[in-house]
């Protein structure tokens, strides 16, 4: 008779190849989690809201599957392979399902975004328990526990940091969550191979496997189709560029009218009128200046705002400020798109800085003439963040003592609560705030607000050849009318950031 000692050595290698399996099945649980997390944060807004949710539905459909798994007493390991399968399929496909979803059936998109939730969570609860049933005939229960969640954590954590870094960026929603499919059928075939002497039905289990795998496979070489399907109704015209980054879905299209810049399904400039967004933006604050020398951009990495800064002959540097490296990459190398911004991020006086506008200013000293902000709306607090009276505390100090700041600060029509928060918060820090709103038809009445020290005064001229501003127009810019007019706000603070729930609500009750 063998010793105990020897008879753990024999089953070493498929202790191994257990934990192993562990592993991918906690990476690809994780990679589930996430991919329903940041698609629903793309299209339905408040990032922190749709996390906080998608997780706890995760979780408590993982303490289901959990408690469910009480139930399978005998043929472990094929309750296991079928699992996976299942896993493979529901988690896999859940990225193509939901993108197809909100494109063709956009009402049905939040129930089956929890419905998938709640399925793969169930399937991924039962997977551990049942691993650990399994692996128990070979490891004393002591070290069974400690190593099956050892490893449990160490395929969330490598999940974790290579979702954002390199999965999305470099894969897409699409084929990460059938790249982590495939990685479950893989599970599953291992399964069938190891236990085949136990498997009743091994060939229906075989081609269950064979049919999961080509399922998966065939959708992986199609993904590319299955997006353009997807965002082709969506958008409703063609796309000339679409990228996924670290930050955002970038989606070009061309239609009639021109191209349209849209970040995370929400549209960001329309070629036909967004002159008139970026004259209104740049000009008023840096005409007043008079002979702007130092200039700084926050966000903007379309260089449509750098484009107009340019036309200033006392310019004689411009630091471009965008988090996202993909965004400046486009606008500086596309034909297309370097014509729309004139070629400006070419420009020898511009200097691109890809990092957070926050930590930036937080971390240098220099002080600029005229500072553009040019963020997208507060859909969630990771932006929302941008407009606190933290930020513009940080910003009044790097705004030379005769300075402006101008902020782009939505609809004061559709969002009037909002407008006038920005405003307030701006004058929190001791900053006068100077708002006034353009007409641009594809985002309808538009607002700004200038940021100073010193009283604004309204310029006596304007660079030539502008295609919407002059010295006759400008001044209507700062008439308010009854329905835009100022209302009482309280300050948007990092702690409370009361400007994102204010924005949802309103911007809420005009969607369709």
């Amino acid at each position: 008779m063998s010793s105990p000692r020897v008879a753990a050595r024999s089953h070493r290698p498929l202790e191994v190849t257990l934990l192993a399996s562990v592993f991918v099945v906690a990476a690809c649980g994780l990679v589930y989690e996430l991919a329903a997390g940041a698609l629903a944060s793309y299209l339905l807004g408040d990032s922190v809201l749709q996390f906080s949710t998608v997780i706890g539905c995760y979780l408590f459909a993982m303490g289901v599957g959990s408690w469910l798994s009480r139930f399978f007493e005998r043929q472990l390991p094929a309750h296991f392979l079928r699992i996976e399968l299942l896993v493979a399929l529901a988690g896999g496909a859940l990225p193509a399902l939901l993108f197809l979803a909100n494109a063709y059936v956009p009402g049905t998109f939040r129930f089956l975004l929890y419905t998938l939730v709640a399925v793969v969570g169930i399937l991924v609860g039962l997977e551990i328990p049942l691993v650990m049933r399994i692996l128990k005939r070979e490891v004393v229960l002591k070290d069974l526990v400690s190593q099956v969640l050892t490893f449990d954590y160490l395929g969330a954590l490598a999940v974790s940091v290579a979702f954002p870094l390199l999965l999305v960026p470099q894969l897409g929603l699409i084929r990460t969550g059938l790249a982590f499919g495939l990685m479950n059928a893989a599970v599953a075939l291992w399964t069938l191979w190891v236990f085949r002497h136990e498997l009743r039905h091994l060939g229906a289990h075989a081609w269950a496997c064979m049919l999961t795998v080509g399922v998966l496979a065939g959708g992986f070489a199609l993904a590319d189709r299955i997006t353009t399907l997807a965002e082709d109704k969506f958008y409703h015209e063609r796309i000339v560029m679409a990228a996924s980054s670290p930050y955002q879905r970038i989606v070009v299209t061309d239609g009639r009218t021109g191209h349209k810049l849209y970040l995370n399904g929400n549209l960001q400039f329309a070629e036909r009128d967004e002159y008139r967004y970026h004259e209104a933006l740049v000009h008023p604050a840096m005409s007043a200046f008079g002979a702007p020398r130092k200039v700084a951009v926050l966000g903007g990495g379309d260089g449509m705002a750098v484009r107009e800064i340019l036309k200033y002959p006392s310019v004689e540097s411009v630091t471009l400020v965008e988090l996202d490296p993909n965004m400046t990459r486009l606008f500086a190398e596309d034909a297309a798109m370097a014509r729309l911004n004139g070629g400006s991020l070419r420009s020898p006086k511009l200097t691109i800085v890809n990092t957070d506008a926050f930590q930036w200013l937080q971390e240098g000293d220099d002080t600029f003439d005229v500072v553009i902000v040019d963020f997208p709306d507060p859909t969630n607090f990771s932006i929302g963040k941008l407009y606190t009276n933290t930020f513009y505390s940080l910003l009044a100090q790097r705004l030379a003592a005769s300075g402006y700041a101008v902020i782009q600060t939505t609809s004061p029509l559709v969002a009037r609560q909002s407008f006038w928060t920005v405003a307030t918060t701006i004058e929190s820090v001791g900053l006068r705030a100077t708002p006034y709103h353009v007409n641009v038809p594809s985002f309808g009445e538009w607002g700004y607000i200038i940021a100073s020290r010193r009283p604004w005064h309204l310029p006596a001229r304007l660079p030539a050849g502008l295609r919407y501003l002059d010295t006759a127009t400008l001044p209507l810019l700062f008439n308010f009318p009854v329905d835009m007019a100022r209302l009482p706000a309280d300050v948007n603070r990092l702690s409370n950031q009361v400007l994102v729930t204010t924005y949802e609500r309103e911007w809420g009750r005009v969607q369709p």
